[in-house]
Formats: C-alpha cells, structure tokens, sequence
C-alpha cells in the first residue's frame, strides 16, 4: 500500500510545475491553459488520496465537479483562443494589450 505522503508529494510537485509554468511562460495562451489544467489534476490527486485514506466517498465526487469546470474551461478557452488567432493572427499573449481596463 501506498502511504499518503507520496500522494501528497506527488501533487505538491505537479501543483508547483503548474505554478512554474504560468511564472515562467507568460508568452503563450495554450501553455498557460495547459498549467492551470495541471494544477487542477494536483488538486484532483489530493482530493482522491484523502478519499482513499479517509475512506469517504466526499473528496471524489468533487474530483468530478472539477473534471467538469476543466473540460468547459478547457473547451471555452480554447474555443477563445480560436477566435482570438482568426481576429489577430497571433495568440501571442504580449501582443493582446487591447484587452487591458
């Protein structure tokens, strides 16, 4: 058996190369879509150990609900991004001053 602490560690560290890659790269949309998404599997595989380890049915059931707002968050942004390449010809995110207050 697996002991909890793996599991934690496991998403600490993918939750930080989640964190890094928006830090880091803050020149192109898709990646930045692509680190939040492996921010919300970090979570996800939280979520999932304490249920293990707790034996409660809680933690995935929301693994669920946020499986949901990822994919209409992924299939929004994306759909944004196609838009927004169409209009620009760029989805360069230096380029998009426009969209500032």
């Amino acid at each position: 058996m697996v002991p909890l602490s793996h599991f934690l560690l496991l998403g600490a560290v993918l939750f930080s190369l989640g964190v890094a890659g928006i830090v880091l790269n803050r020149r192109n949309i898709i990646v930045l879509l692509m680190c939040v998404e492996l921010m919300l599997l970090a979570v996800n595989t939280n979520f999932i150990a304490f249920s293990r380890y707790l034996d409660d049915v809680a933690g995935q059931i929301f693994v669920f609900f946020i499986l949901t707002v990822a994919a209409a968050e992924a299939a929004i942004g994306l759909a944004i991004l196609v838009l927004l390449f169409r209009n620009r010809g760029t989805i360069d995110v230096a380029v998009m001053d426009e969209l500032k207050g």
